[in-house]
């Protein structure tokens, strides 16, 4: 393979990035065929390469780069909650049971959405996993731009839900695999392994999508009455549905690798375009409509509009902030978390929390992320993103640890103690 001295992006300027964030970008951006590396304004350190990139190499790719929860991202539903009608309390009262399995079949539902049943569905399809994962209901708190926000079939009326979440163990199984067999090294595009490995690599994004609907069809399951069966279905515009009515807006992975085409200069000064393997690390895409970028617990989401101009598009490497970004490590936020006084499940915003473990409770508290505020103004001062929307959290989901009782209307709660 031939090595090609990549051009390094920051594009962060109100945003803080660390420095070991930084290192970690210029070290991924040496290896073999690299042509450019993008550090995101939500850049922080990560295990083996930094979070809040992406990445552009020429006729192989690396599967660390994505790292072993393929497929990660969020779901962004026009629930059938109305706006004037928050039951806040009774809502938190009734909302458990999705850390546990789901007593549906999942392999069934796999199937229905065209995708091939795994190892891991039984445990974990429809759950939403630790770290900074998370299903919110929210509620629209400002509209920036009138005509985009009608564009995209969302109001005032109702309330929305957003899903964080991926590929659970599965991913995990795939990039073990890789690294069993190759450790860090890169994928020759067109061998056999790539071929593999990218098999894989779509199976588990797809399986990560359908995660999302059957968290959201579970969450919307616990709030209001479903007399069908939970099956997956799809509207007219082919948006999922669920049930009860709510729609989903928008759907889109953080974490993936895909081919992707950019204009290249060359010595001559012509420009010529060539496909080159496009890595996405904790960040969203810029090239598949509007996206939102959450915020840690208790604060603003952003609905933005990415902007149409590939130069601009190509200069981030077709991808966003997908949040706010780590800024404190989980032993530090941990240990921050545990003299803080306040009630932890009561957010500054009013919002509530359910997080019944103790460590996720204190490693993810607010202050262990970067100003929401800041990553979006970074995004759109350099002509990123124009900002369609603002969402308060009203309740976030992470994860319960009691058993709770089936509320009368809940016919399909599921009642397992979580693991």
């Amino acid at each position: 393979m031939v090595k090609t001295d990549a051009t390094i992006r920051l594009l962060h300027k109100k945003s803080i990035v660390e420095t070991e964030a930084i290192k970690q970008l210029e070290s991924t951006a040496r290896m073999q065929n690299m042509v450019f590396a993008v550090g995101l304004p939500d850049l922080h350190p990560g295990k083996n390469c930094p979070v809040g990139a992406a990445w552009a190499s020429k006729g192989v790719f690396y599967p660390h780069l994505i790292g072993n929860d393929i497929g990660c991202g969020m779901s962004l539903y026009k629930t059938s909650l109305k706006s004037k009608r928050i039951k806040l309390d009774l809502w938190a009262d009734n909302l458990h049971g999705l850390e546990s399995s789901w007593e549906g079949d999942p392999s069934e539902w796999l199937k229905l959405s065209g995708v091939e049943p795994t190892d891991h569905d039984v445990k974990n399809l429809g759950t939403i996993g630790g770290g900074n994962h998370f299903a919110e209901l929210q509620i629209i708190e400002e509209i920036y731009q009138v005509d985009k926000f009608n564009a995209l079939g969302l109001d005032t009326d109702h309330l929305f839900l957003l899903i964080h979440t991926g590929s659970r163990g599965f991913g995990d199984e795939v990039l073990k695999q890789h690294v069993d067999r190759f450790g860090y090294k890169g994928l020759i595009d067109g061998t056999e392994e790539a071929t593999n490995y990218i098999k894989l690599h779509n199976w588990a994004m797809n399986w990560a999508k359908c995660n999302r609907e059957l968290i959201a069809y579970r969450f919307m399951d616990c709030l209001t009455e479903q007399d069908c069966a939970l099956r997956p279905g799809k509207n007219e515009q082919g948006q999922a549905i669920t049930p009860d009515g709510s729609v989903c807006i928008l759907d889109i992975w953080h974490n993936c690798a895909i081919k992707k085409q950019f204009a290249i200069p060359k010595e001559d000064g012509t420009i010529q375009m060539e496909d080159l393997w496009l890595h996405r690390k904790g960040a969203a895409p810029s090239d598949c409509g509007a996206v939102v970028i959450p915020g840690s617990r208790g604060t603003f989401s952003y609905l933005v509009e990415p902007s149409s101009d590939i130069t601009i598009q190509q200069i981030s490497g077709f991808s966003l902030a997908h949040g706010a970004g780590r800024r404190l490590p989980r032993n530090i936020a941990f240990k921050k978390g545990e003299n803080i006084k306040l009630d932890l499940t009561t957010t500054e915003l009013g919002s509530k929390v359910i997080c019944e473990k103790k460590e996720l409770l204190y490693e993810e508290i607010p202050e262990a992320y970067k100003d929401i505020e800041c990553i979006v103004e970074d995004l759109a001062e350099a002509g990123l993103v124009q900002v369609i929307a603002k969402f308060r959290p009203l309740i976030t989901y992470k994860t319960r640890i009691k058993v709770y009782e089936k509320s009368s209307h809940q016919k399909n709660s599921n009642l397992e103690e979580s693991d």
